[in-house]
Order: C-alpha cells, then structure tokens, then sequence
C-alpha cells in the first residue's frame, strides 16, 4: 500500500471515531439518568470536612456523595420500600470500593425514613436544576 493511501485510510478512520464518539458519550450519560441500588449516609466524623467539590460537608443539609455522576447534578432520591423521596444536590465521590449507588446526609436518609437501619434499596433519577429547585423551596418550607 502506498503512503499516500494509507495516510488517507488512516484520516478516513479518525473523521469516523469522531464522528460516533459522541453518540457512546450519550449512551454513557443516559445510562446514569436513573439508577436503582443501595444508600447508605455519612458517619458523624466527616462533619465540617471538604467534599470533591471543595464545599463544607454539613449533615443537616440535602446532598450525597456519588461516583459517576457530574459534581452539581440535582438528583430525586426514592426510597422504594415507602416511597419516600427527596432531592439532593452530588457534591461530593465515594470511596472507589464503595459499591453503594449514594451516600446521603443524615438529614436526606432521616427524610427518606431509612436513618435507623442504616441502608435503603432507592432510586436515583436526575433532575434538572430548576425543577430541583423547586422542589427544594417547597422541601425546605415542610422541613421548617
């Protein structure tokens, strides 16, 4: 073969990745928009430390830890044993031999109902911002 041809072959084959990466880039995002797994929440001891997106851990408020999905994503947490659900914000990563879906604050796992046995089968579905934030004025104003 000559170097031109494969010069060309070579530039044919490139212009083709490009063009399907986007389409597995999709397909591995929308594998994340719901999820169905195990919860679990943070242990008193990680209070006030800095999560992966360089926030202040607090565990009275509403946000979870998780591995895959963008660091700022609104998450609808639901319990599926009661129904229960509430809206989280991802800030923070689980430690990578973690193979729990979530780790909540205590305050998102007292809500779901699930803070005394410690873990809870839920799902996990992606919200948009503005529809998280709706959600979590009318939740603060039951909270309160």
């Amino acid at each position: 073969m000559k170097k031109g041809n494969v010069l060309k072959l070579f530039t044919k084959c490139c212009v083709l990745v490009m063009m399907l990466l986007p389409f597995s880039v999709m397909h591995t995002q929308a594998q994340v928009k719901q999820e169905v797994g195990t919860a679990s929440y943070y242990a008193d001891k990680f209070h006030g430390r800095k999560t992966a997106s360089g926030e202040v851990f607090d565990n009275s408020a509403f946000t979870a830890a998780h591995n895959k999905l963008p660091l700022g994503t609104y998450v609808k947490v639901t319990n599926t044993r009661n129904q229960k659900w509430t809206i989280v914000k991802i800030t923070d990563r689980l430690h990578a031999a973690n193979k729990r879906v979530l780790d909540l604050t205590q305050a998102a796992a007292k809500k779901l109902g699930f803070f005394h046995w410690g873990l809870a089968r839920v799902k996990v579905e992606v919200v948009s911002k503005e529809y998280a934030t709706s959600l979590i004025d009318s939740q603060q104003m039951a909270i309160n």
